[in-house]
């Protein structure tokens, strides 16, 4: 009866549950770390004011470009589980390194310590979830991620419910602070159910457990980037989605701003934010997102979220309260997570498999914050023009038929190279 109940409304098979259940736990581990702390970076990003975290933006995308050939050199010189582990426990002791800092050496910490903290949650923050989505692509066949990745990233919005929730009941009583250390303990159980995951050899994965070293270049991804249209379409699509998410960021940050300074308060309502806009993603991604891809296909499901950002943006202009924007942000974030993101990622799995770490690296850091730059950049023109929200739907929509577009014709372009059979590496 279970498996039927899987099958009917999971699409997934008998012999995919163990896997699969084992993925969802490994995204709960992400995606709690990060939760947790992100109301802290919200809360401490904005001591010095929103103005300041448009050039936050700037220093965070320096910063994770510098940082990418580093990653695609662990890629090239490494086994799978130990890149995996370096990078995840990297972030695991920067987060007890910032903790230490907030706690032995209060004194020092100031605005400075908190834009640091910030431009490093930024690069913590996409680097953990595209080395868990790069994994996924790396070991699922294309026709299982239309099936399994829906259902597979409902781990991840349990942990995107709990963090927050989590953050809420111990910022007050213990501090911003405390947040740290409990996050860098959900990273480590994330590593060990990576390690899990990756051992696991049943019929229900479709690549090898342990493959060999990839090779190449520390510079290989930027490198494809540039010589494929597919995966240049793909940056095209990222970016604007980076440019729209960034948008409804600066407008909830200053609404956020007008409740108080107070550092802890912001943490809480961060906190609350997040819970609320996660709380809708679940049905999506666990009886509609795979049923979706399957049924309508990649190109539909890609299209889904230009669509409501369109018509987020114009009802946004026409209300302009914050409960609009909460009802905003809670459809994005759930169309985003719960149906574009799952879709977005099966693109990889036609891809070569040194693209699916590097290039894949290269597109969901480095490109995703240059939009975010973008995106602040723009925001932050209109504002001292003295444009409101009007101003930017005027902007947004356009954009986001553009953005439709893209995802329309990535949807076939993955469709043309499943069938010629262009994926290096790949899966069978």
């Amino acid at each position: 009866m279970t498996t039927a109940l899987l099958q009917r409304f999971a699409n997934i098979r008998r012999e995919e549950a163990g896997p699969a259940l084992v993925a969802g736990l490994f995204f709960f581990c992400v995606l709690t770390a990060l939760m947790v702390v992100r109301p802290a970076r919200e809360a401490l990003g904005m001591q010095r004011g929103i103005e300041a975290i448009r050039w936050l933006f700037l220093g965070t995308v320096v910063v994770t470009l510098l940082v990418n050939p580093l990653f695609g050199w662990l890629v090239s010189r490494f086994r799978r589980l130990a890149f995996v582990s370096a990078t995840y426990l990297f972030f695991a002791f920067g987060l007890l390194a910032f903790y230490a800092l907030l706690v032995l050496a209060p004194a020092s910490v100031g605005e400075r310590t908190g834009q640091v903290f910030y431009v490093w949650f930024s690069v913590f923050n996409l680097f953990a979830t595209m080395l868990f989505w790069a994994l996924m692509a790396d070991r699922y066949s294309l026709e299982q991620s239309k099936r399994l990745f829906g259902a597979i990233a409902v781990g991840g919005t349990l942990g995107a419910i709990f963090g927050p929730w989590l953050a809420s009941q111990l910022a007050r009583p213990l501090g911003t602070p405390a947040l740290l250390p409990v996050a860098a303990g959900f990273l480590v159980l994330a590593l060990g159910a990576a390690w899990w995951f990756t051992r696991l050899h049943p019929e229900a994965v479709a690549a090898p457990a342990e493959p060999a070293v990839i090779g190449g270049s520390a510079w290989e991804g930027l490198q494809s980037v540039f010589r494929s249209r597919y995966l240049l379409a793909i940056c095209a699509y990222v970016l604007i989605l980076a440019v729209m998410a960034t948008f409804l960021y600066f407008t909830r940050l200053q609404m956020v701003a007008a409740l108080g300074s107070n550092l802890d308060l912001r943490t809480a309502t961060f906190a609350r934010i997040d819970m609320i806009t996660q709380v809708a993603t679940l049905v999506l991604q666990a009886v509609v997102t795979g049923h979706l891809m399957r049924r309508l296909g990649v190109s539909v499901t890609l299209a889904l979220l230009p669509v409501t950002a369109a018509l987020g943006f114009l009802g946004l202009a026409i209300v302009g309260s914050l409960a609009a924007l909460i009802a905003f942000e809670a459809t994005f974030r759930a169309v985003q997570r719960g149906i574009m993101r799952p879709a977005r990622e099966t693109l990889y799995t036609v891809v070569p498999r040194a693209d699916r770490y590097k290039a894949k690296a290269f597109i969901d850091t480095f490109v995703y914050r240059a939009g975010d730059v973008a995106g602040a950049q723009t925001e932050g023109l209109l504002k001292q023009l003295g444009m409101g929200l009007a101003a930017l739907a005027s902007v947004a929509v356009p954009l986001a038929a553009a953005w439709m577009a893209l995802g329309i014709w990535l949807g076939y372009a993955q469709r043309a190279r499943a069938r010629t059979g262009q994926t290096e590496g790949a899966p069978a």
